[in-house]
């Protein structure tokens, strides 16, 4: 697996092209404590500042978490297509109508009682640091990549991974 040096600007964009194409992070929260907490939750965008949005319960105990410890860290895993995200940075909740109107949508009255919802908040990761894994072409592809690698000895391009400039 080879490691990209991106700049700023390509960082972004391939934290945006991830979280696009992966949608589910776990966010781990509860840094004070043992263990932490760690809930699916559902990308909603990465904006323009590489921030990245979530829709969430006010009373939710995640949210709990970074009322007391704004640290959180978020997963990305998407096995089917081998690529892998892990991003740490700063947690901010927010109920400012125009970003809660932004970022809902339909299938969020699963979760939510519409965007008057006295419980509906979003939060708001200010990506400090994130490391990927990707690559760039489905799982069965990079095995048979290993698995020529193995017989032959010569080593395979089956990705990128690095240190993503945020």
């Amino acid at each position: 697996m080879s490691t990209e040096k991106l700049n700023k600007e390509e960082s972004r964009k391939k934290l945006r092209e991830l979280v696009d194409d992966i949608k589910i992070a776990m966010m781990i929260t509860g840094f004070n404590r043992k263990p932490v907490s760690a809930v699916p939750m559902t990308s909603k965008k990465v904006d323009k500042e590489g921030n990245i949005w979530f829709l969430s319960l006010r009373n939710s105990d995640h949210n709990n978490d970074l009322l007391k410890n704004n640290d959180v860290q978020l997963l990305y895993s998407q096995p089917s297509d081998m690529e892998y995200l892990s991003v740490y940075g700063e947690a901010e909740i927010t109920t400012q109508k125009s970003i809660l109107e932004d970022l809902y949508n339909k299938a969020d009255e699963n979760y939510f009682s519409g965007l008057d919802d006295p419980n509906l908040t979003a939060i708001k990761v200010k990506p400090q640091e994130a490391y990927y894994w990707d690559t760039k072409m489905n799982k069965y592809v990079t095995l048979l990549k290993m698995g020529v690698g193995a017989i032959t000895g010569n080593e395979q391009d089956i990705g990128e991974k690095g240190k993503l400039d945020l």
